[in-house]
């Protein structure tokens, strides 16, 4: 029996992601019921570009919610605007995915733990290294003792920097409050994310990071480039972020006691194993859906027809967390010291925020 779409709403539409809404192959799994923008020149070229009713949009949150009632909400505003999206739809039942990172500061990341603990709410970020078959493997070799024991992590995620993107997603980008920082935060979040994911939730030990300017005629107010290194009791990640790259590229490097293994691409792996005299190279069959589309994804959770694992990539304890790291990423880069993460309350523990 077919089943009927998720009646799902936007929070903006200022982020480049945006257009993932209506450039997705039709399934009938959704259905956009209202689009909240206060930019009007965004909402006139996204209602030109995809010939949508000027009745779709709002300029207040809370009325859309009230009067479409949306079964989920996908964030794609600045990234310090999701704390105000999760306060609005936690309170009416109404589940959250953001885009990454789930927020600016590891206070906002607490506050919305407790928020979607409290009303019952699942809240998930999107990144979209979670649709990697290439990340899944290297994972699964981790898990399965393929790999050994965790050592070294490399993680490189950038481009050549976001100054010709669209005008109103770099408005915002590139500002210290609003994004939260520059390359650290837009790109950061990725290797903390998927980092975190690998150690299960362990969170590091301690945080230690660098950042520059290479072009402050572009981003006056953000950095460029960042370097971090998060050191956990047995292993070290490398995590660096980069808008002055001459090439985007997103791949991880995993070395373990046993072997490694390295996603070149979202479909190519790269491993060589303990005894092996050379390294081995594979290409894999693309995520299968739901997991190639997060769309899909946060559809069949409202459903109930998808559980994902409480240490996910897309879940809450994986994402405070990042927020956590990218925090004191900030404050050691500022301080030019290395920051020692505090024990951490209860509330925010793997496996006890949000879960319905």
């Amino acid at each position: 029996m077919a089943q009927h779409p998720v009646r799902l709403a936007v929070a903006g539409i200022t982020h480049g992601h945006s257009d993932w809404i209506y450039n997705r192959k039709l399934r009938g799994d959704i259905e956009i019921a209202g689009i909240y923008e206060t930019n009007a020149d965004r909402v006139q070229e996204f209602r030109k570009r995809y010939q949508l009713p000027e009745n779709l949009f709002y300029t207040n949150l809370e009325q859309l919610l009230d009067k479409v009632k949306p079964e989920g909400v996908m964030a794609f505003g600045p990234v310090n605007e999701h704390i105000a999206v999760v306060r609005a739809c936690a309170p009416r039942k109404i589940n959250v995915m953001v885009e990454k990172p789930l927020a600016t500061t590891y206070k906002d990341a607490q506050e919305i733990a407790d928020l979607a603990k409290r009303y019952g709410i699942k809240v998930l970020t999107d990144f979209e290294t979670s649709w990697y078959a290439s990340n899944q493997y290297v994972r699964n070799s981790y898990k399965e003792g393929r790999l050994g024991q965790l050592r070294k992590v490399m993680i490189n995620d950038g481009h050549e920097g976001p100054w010709a993107m669209n005008r109103h997603f770099v408005s915002w980008l590139t500002d210290p409050v609003k994004n939260g920082g520059g390359a650290l935060m837009d790109f950061g979040c990725y290797g903390a994310n998927l980092m975190t994911w690998l150690m299960e939730g362990q969170r590091p030990l301690s945080v230690t990071a660098v950042t520059h300017q290479n072009r402050p005629d572009r981003y006056p107010k953000v950095e460029d480039e960042a370097t971090i290194i998060l050191q956990y009791p047995e292993a070290q990640c490398v995590i660096q972020a980069s808008w002055s790259w001459s090439f985007s590229r997103k791949d991880m490097e995993v070395y373990g006691t046993k072997g490694y293994a390295i996603a070149a691409d979202p479909v190519k792996i790269r491993t060589r194993m303990q005894g092996a005299s050379s390294e081995v190279s594979q290409t894999l069959e693309p995520r299968s859906a739901p997991f190639n589309d997060p769309f899909a994804v946060f559809a069949n959770v409202i459903r109930g027809t998808l559980k994902l694992e409480p240490d996910d990539v897309y879940e809450l304890p994986v994402n405070v967390t990042v927020v956590e790291i990218l925090d004191a990423a900030r404050t050691s880069a500022k301080s030019g010291k290395t920051i020692y993460l505090k024990p951490r309350p209860a509330l925010v523990q793997a496996g006890n925020v949000g879960n319905n």
